[in-house]
């Protein structure tokens, strides 16, 4: 039961500190920690954990309150690479990260 999310724009390194807080909870229990977090990441966290939910529902028939989020990874996706115009005629590299974020549940 996993759900993937492909090309975050938001840097790995914010990513997982929202990931800290859903890892090992159970699906309600994230779903509304993720609800009260003042992150930006906590809304593609919170769609993504329902995404592996709907998954676990209709593919495998399991309850929905007895899964438990048994790991989530973020790894780093491809850089956009963009310049910002500075003196004499000359650019300095500007990196905007993108994410993969996976989420795995198991039963209790």
């Amino acid at each position: 039961m996993k759900a993937e999310l492909k090309n975050y724009r938001q840097a790995p390194r914010k990513v997982r500190l929202v990931a800290g807080v859903v890892r090992g909870k159970t699906v309600p229990q994230a779903l509304v920690e993720l609800q009260f977090l003042g992150k930006r990441a906590a809304l593609p966290f919170a769609k993504l954990i329902a995404s592996a939910v709907a998954n676990a529902s209709h593919n495998h028939k399991v309850d929905v309150s007895k899964l438990v989020v048994k790991s989530v990874s973020v790894t780093k996706g491809p850089t956009l690479k963009r310049g910002m115009p500075v003196a004499r005629g000359s650019t300095h590299r500007i990196n905007k990260r993108t994410s993969i974020l996976q989420v795995e549940l198991q039963v209790k």
